[in-house]
């Protein structure tokens, strides 16, 4: 059954001097979210009256300006909601409601009566116009269309004329428009268009969609800039868009079709709708947004979105859906981590945002860069190191990144699982801080001589108190000198860094050592409020270490 050969070519549009493709998208198109008609008809249980209020309420504050808000003649519980938005006084003075009709007479007369009242309304008509719904569906001829639609222009303005105390724009839509000849759409608008008669200053909007999106999205481009070439009375119409997503390029259809001409687009939150979804808002606006434009819609709480769409619509998000999905700003690729890591090291406030991996800054959205790098038997050691630094404030010299990644790495390869930042920190902890040690240091104290530092103190050797003492240039050199001829081990120091764990006078120092003895090398990590005290420490670790680490090899 799986058969390419029943389907034919989408018809290319012969547009040889085409000019969008020379475009570029420098302002935000008007929006008009269609989440509570276009979204609820989609849902398996549409939204209750309470749900819609929550979602028009969310609509409101992320910026919609133009908000499609039901098909009253469809359904009761639509006409009541569109009846309450406007009783209760829920639109604000600069938000217009939207309202579906078809162009049928009693259905038109039934969406007036639930508009008495509203302060400015957009009238939404439509009829489908393309040549299978003519010949399978309505068996009719292009003038028996051109009929239905000029019929339902004319009780638009009818109804309309008998309310003059609303401030009406009228939007046709010629259904199915991409399956429709380009010809035949703009000639069925150009009638609508004779009866409502708009002008520069009282626009009427003409809303092209792709309603089974069944071509390239440049098709649909060719498509838009041809219409509105031939279109008549052009500075008179606001061509808008209503793209669908069923080839998985609804985004990309009208992002092409806005440089072809379209000043209008109308979509969902997060893309739900029939049956692949419609056009996502939000990803619309924020690849806007990352190319320096203004979306004129605030997504900075892309949580509340989330969470308040989900909760209306019973629509689970997808972790890797753009701009608002969970992981959609997480790397758990070693290689993408570094990147990450290393780019945000050097980055300033102020700076353009230039960060490997990622096009825009997580907390635009409300998101952190804790959220960036996350850790499994994918990652490596930026990833990790990126984790302690940014969750814990431990910035691990790179020498420690290496050899702390290999036991991250190993413990998510036993696991098979995510690794949290907790479960890193304590692994880190019992790896270095709270490993058990056969040497440590009980009290010291420190003078100065002619030739540096001298150092005297009492540590715990294998459970045993000794007196250790030693000279040298500095503080960790006498320390050094005096475990060499106290406990004649002996040793070099490889690797040394230490910084402040957060800042204030009350903050801890944390200290990173590497000694090497007879070709091995041996970690020690210790903190402290006092840096001395820390460096001490951190060397007693690891010398600790290496005593267990001879002990063992001595035992084998």
């Amino acid at each position: 059954m799986f058969d390419h050969s029943k389907y034919t070519p989408f018809q290319a549009i012969e547009l040889a001097d085409r000019t969008w493709p020379d475009q570029v998208i420098q302002q935000a198109p008007t929006w008009c979210s269609v989440d509570l008609r276009d979204g609820n008809q989609a849902l398996i249980e549409p939204m209750s009256v309470v749900q819609k209020k929550k979602l028009f309420a969310l609509l409101v504050d992320v910026g919609f300006k133009e908000i499609e808000v039901g098909f009253p003649a469809a359904s009761q519980p639509d006409f009541e909601f569109v009846c309450s938005l406007i009783e209760d006084g829920l639109i604000p003075e600069d938000v217009t409601i939207q309202v579906l009709t078809q162009a049928r007479e009693q259905v038109i007369q039934r969406t007036f009566e639930a508009l008495k009242g509203a302060r400015r309304v957009i009238v939404h008509v439509y009829n489908s116009t393309s040549r299978v719904q003519r010949e399978k569906v309505f068996k009719t001829d292009r003038a028996g269309i051109i009929e239905i639609a000029r019929s339902g222009a004319m009780e638009v303005k009818r109804c309309a004329e008998m309310a003059p105390e609303t401030e009406w724009v009228f939007e046709y839509s010629p259904e199915s428009f991409t399956g429709t000849e380009l010809d035949f759409a703009v000639e069925v608008c150009n009638e609508v268009i004779d009866v409502w008669q708009p002008g520069k200053d009282n626009p009427a909007i003409l809303n092209l969609p792709s309603t089974v999106e069944a071509a390239t999205p440049n098709v649909y481009a060719d498509q838009i800039e041809w219409f509105c070439r031939n279109l008549n009375n052009r500075e008179a119409v606001i061509v808008s868009l209503h793209t669908h997503n069923d080839r998985g390029c609804a985004v990309a259809a009208a992002e092409l079709a806005v440089m072809a001409g379209a000043q209008r687009v109308e979509g969902t939150l997060l893309g739900n709708g029939e049956r692949t979804g419609n056009m996502d808002v939000v990803v619309m606006a924020m690849n806007l947004y990352s190319q320096g434009v203004d979306p004129k819609l605030d997504l900075q709480d892309m949580d509340r979105i989330v969470s308040v769409v989900r909760e209306c619509t019973q629509i689970d998000v997808h972790p890797r859906q753009p701009y608002s999905g969970d992981l959609v700003f997480t790397a758990f690729s070693g290689s993408h981590q570094d990147a990450i890591k290393k780019s945000l090291d050097v980055y300033e406030e102020g700076d353009a945002w230039e960060i490997a991996y990622l096009p825009i800054d997580p907390r635009d959205l409300g998101r952190s860069y804790q959220d960036v790098i996350r850790v499994n038997s994918q990652s490596g050691k930026g990833g990790i190191a990126y984790v302690l630094a940014n969750k814990f404030g431990c910035e691990l010299p790179r020498w420690l990144q290496i050899e702390f990644s290999s036991v991250v790495q190993k413990e998510a390869e036993s696991t098979g699982q995510e690794i949290s930042a907790e479960a890193i920190w304590a692994l880190f902890n019992a790896h270095y801080l709270d490993n058990k040690k056969v040497l440590s240091l009980e009290n010291f104290t420190i003078e100065k001589t002619g030739g540096g530092e001298s150092f005297n103190a009492k540590i715990d050797y294998f459970g045993s108190e000794i007196a250790i003492s030693g000279k040298g240039d500095g503080v960790l050199d006498a320390f050094v000198e005096a475990l060499r001829s106290s406990i004649k081990l002996d040793f070099e120091i490889l690797e040394y860094g230490e910084h402040a764990l957060g800042q204030g006078a009350d903050a801890e120092a944390v200290t990173y050592i590497q000694l090497k003895c007879n070709g091995q090398r041996y970690t020690g990590v210790a903190v402290s409020k006092d840096i001395i005290a820390s460096s001490l420490n951190a060397l007693m670790s690891a010398a600790s270490d290496l005593l267990v680490s001879q002990g063992s090899q001595a035992a084998a």
